[in-house]
């Protein structure tokens, strides 16, 4: 099996040659934006959004791209190919660039951009059919007022400190509530909630990741029929839900099957569940851009 090709700084190379400097303020500081992309049926899903919100995070930190966002688009087309990819993941990954010891992004003349296209399964493929158990992570989300979730930046201490706690507790998830207690999302994954069917998912404000998934099953739910509400709510309203799953680009759609040991209804994927799941992949498989 030929090794596995990256693209670094304008060059395509071997795995085994793709390293960056120890001096990179992505590595030192976490000073970076990235977006975890998927390709399904030869089409990257959702490019424009992916790129945009790569964008709209460099704009916020400060940090110039070195590409222009067609640029950028054939990267992640020209990763795919070179690596035979149909259906996988790609990350695509933008950091403040080689420096010094020193914190300030001005000791970083040019940003390190890298492109990994390869796979990805985040949940065994079971829990799909069966749902999964999480639990809520005492360690709470970050403040829009402190670093915004809505930055997709390469310092992810936050998401990983609650994953710690789901790991210990033997669950592949942790829900994170924000300083009010307010649910607000997970490690990895935006939340969803359906009572008497009306879905529920919190707002953009509450401290959650803008996910391009999450905005895809909503329109995607809307077009079905359904109610979608984005609106606060709390751990009573996840433990007394008829059903729950989360969405991500990584996790796709996923049923959640109980909650700190609630059984969310009966302990079953839900139908609505189901039919988002299945709608989800359908619309993935036939919408993108081509590889």
């Amino acid at each position: 099996m030929s090794e596995q090709i990256i693209y670094l700084n304008g060059e395509y190379v071997p795995k085994s040659q793709a390293t960056v400097s120890v001096f990179d303020h992505g590595l030192l500081y976490g000073d970076g934006v990235f977006e975890g992309i998927r390709a399904y049926n030869g089409r990257i899903f959702k490019c424009d959004e992916h790129v945009d919100r790569l964008f709209d995070a460099a704009r916020v930190i400060m940090l110039e791209m070195p590409l222009t966002k067609d640029e950028f688009k054939e990267v992640l087309v020209q990763t795919c190919k070179k690596n035979n990819i149909v259906d996988g993941y790609i990350r695509l990954v933008v950091t403040r660039g080689t420096g010094d010891l020193g914190i300030s992004p001005t000791k970083c003349p040019k940003p390190t951009v890298f492109c990994i296209a390869g796979t990805i399964n985040i949940y065994p493929p079971e829990m799909y059919e069966t749902g999964m158990p999480i639990i809520t992570a005492a360690q709470r989300r970050n403040k829009a007022t402190i670093v915004d979730p809505q930055i997709k930046s390469l310092n992810y201490l936050n998401n990983i400190l609650a994953k710690i706690e789901a790991n210990q507790a033997g669950v592949p998830e942790a829900l994170m509530l924000n300083h009010d207690g307010i649910v607000a999302e997970c490690t990895g994954d935006n939340v969803f909630v359906i009572k008497k069917g009306i879905i529920y998912t919190p707002p953009i404000h509450v401290g959650i990741l803008d996910g391009i998934t999450r905005n895809t099953v909503i329109e995607l739910a809307r077009e079905m029929g359904y109610t979608v509400i984005e609106r606060e709510f709390t751990l009573f309203n996840v433990y007394t839900a008829d059903e729950l799953f989360l969405t991500g680009t990584a996790a796709e759609v996923i049923a959640v099957t109980s909650v700190d040991e609630r059984i969310i209804n009966d302990g079953t994927v839900g139908p609505i569940t189901q039919k988002m799941l299945v709608a989800f992949q359908k619309y993935a498989r036939e919408n993108g851009l081509q590889i």
